[in-house]
């Protein structure tokens, strides 16, 4: 059974707008996910679609989700695709409704789960082995880096105080004391940015991101498309550089698209999404 509740791919229209697909085409959905976007990319007769992702469960769900359509598929990181050429890229960089939405994955303190937040779980390096393990200074460098928290080092100390963790509502609850009063109780709960920031440095997102970015143009066909939905300023500062530095790549979107009113009162967490774009010369 495919997992749809909650997951509805953000920028639907947006991306095809300007990934242009044609019949005939191929392409590279960098960052399948549950497969949304790339069922979006199949409407289009004869197109012929490599699928990545890092998680093997959700590699296992998309090719559910896309049985009956011609995919290439392949396993790993984005980053280390040994490359092709295609007519578009797609890299959404959200976290997928899968690892959100399934508490065993510990990516989210809305419920218990572990300190886990590996996208590959073949991997060693759990959320909890950095909790747990690394220096304070580390954990308020980590903290300030990826995840650009408030009030780093009055956490990073409550965390080092009370450690061990092993699941997400303990670590929040104490991230949540550790914060002054009037920011305990904000629109925003205090862990949102420092699970945030224990995730990507989990999965070397930013690292990660800065290869593929460095190496997805070569993948392009002459006229090629590359399109990237980030969520964060710092995925969204490191794609408009990228972009602005590569001599082979032409700026299709001066400003970032992002959702319009509609789509955020349907999708919340489509909200912070900024979409650029560039084309091969």
């Amino acid at each position: 059974m495919i997992p749809d509740e909650g997951h509805i791919p953000v920028l639907p229209q947006e991306v095809i707008a300007v990934l242009q697909p044609e019949s005939g085409g191929h392409f590279l959905d960098a960052t399948v996910g549950l497969g949304g976007h790339s069922e979006l990319l199949l409407q289009t007769p004869h197109i012929q679609l490599t699928a990545i992702d890092r998680d093997a469960q959700a590699l296992a769900l998309a090719q559910q989700r896309l049985q009956g359509y011609a995919v290439t598929w392949w396993q790993g990181n984005y980053a280390d695709f040994p490359g092709g050429e295609f007519d578009g890229i797609l890299a959404d960089l959200g976290v997928s409704s899968l690892h959100l939405d399934t508490p065993a994955r510990g990516f989210s303190f809305r419920h218990a789960g572990p300190l886990d937040m590996r996208m590959d779980q073949g991997q060693g390096t759990t959320a909890a082995t950095l909790v747990n393990q690394a220096g304070e200074l580390d954990l308020v460098a980590l903290l300030s880096r990826y995840g650009e928290v408030p009030f780093a080092r009055r956490i990073a100390r409550r965390i080092v105080q009370n450690r061990p963790f092993t699941d997400t509502l303990t670590l929040a609850e104490t991230i949540r004391q550790a914060v002054p009063p009037a920011a305990r109780y904000g629109r925003i709960h205090p862990a949102t940015q420092v699970f945030q920031a224990l995730r990507i440095a989990v999965n070397e997102e930013l690292t990660s991101l800065e290869r593929f970015l460095a190496r997805a143009p070569a993948w392009l066909k002459p006229g090629g498309r590359l399109v990237v939905i980030s969520f964060h300023s710092l995925e969204d500062r490191i794609v408009k550089w990228a972009f602005r530095r590569d001599e082979r790549l032409e700026i299709l979107t001066p400003k970032p698209i992002t959702p319009t009113a509609e789509e955020r009162q349907q999708n919340p967490r489509s909200r912070s999404a900024k979409l650029r774009a560039a084309r091969r010369w």
